[in-house]
């Protein structure tokens, strides 16, 4: 093996469509359950966790069939571009909910070559997507156990 050189050919990423699928349909219904009003344009909900800690769900435009979106914690002492935002699409009649875009980096393509100039990882839509089910499922965690505490 000595002197002779190995060439790696990196292949495409190619997204896992039925796993990215079933995290969007669990956003879906996870936004649903936030936010159960979202055939309505200009409505907003907030969510408070604990004192200082904020998150806002606005709706910026909604349609017969789609409805997007944004999510942005709040919190005080906390610069703005430290603090999570997301711009996420339902598609009302898939039942599915995607994120369009995170961190004001613009619109996240399905994959990125790797290395690329900003630093995107190869799956960064699907991670994206994660984390977003992570951050409803901690957002609805919290809003129940506020409603079950208030009774």
């Amino acid at each position: 093996m000595s002197g002779i050189a190995v060439n790696k050919v990196r292949r495409k990423y190619v997204p896992n469509l039925p796993s990215l699928l079933a995290v969007c349909e669990v956003n879906y219904a996870r936004l649903l359950r936030l936010m159960p009003d979202c055939d309505t344009t200009d409505l907003s909900y907030s969510f408070e966790i604990k004192e200082g800690l904020h998150y806002r769900v606005q709706i910026v435009d909604s349609s017969r069939y789609t409805s997007t979106v944004e999510l942005v914690q709040l919190a005080k002492g906390i610069p703005s571009f430290l603090q999570p935002v997301m711009q996420i699409r339902l598609y009302h009649d898939a039942r599915v909910a995607e994120v369009l875009s995170a961190q004001h980096i613009g619109s996240l393509q399905p994959s990125y070559a790797y290395p690329n100039a900003k630093m995107h990882q190869r799956n960064e839509k699907e991670m994206t997507n994660r984390f977003l089910s992570e951050w409803l499922a901690f957002c609805l965690q919290f809003t129940e156990s506020q409603r079950t505490s208030k009774i």
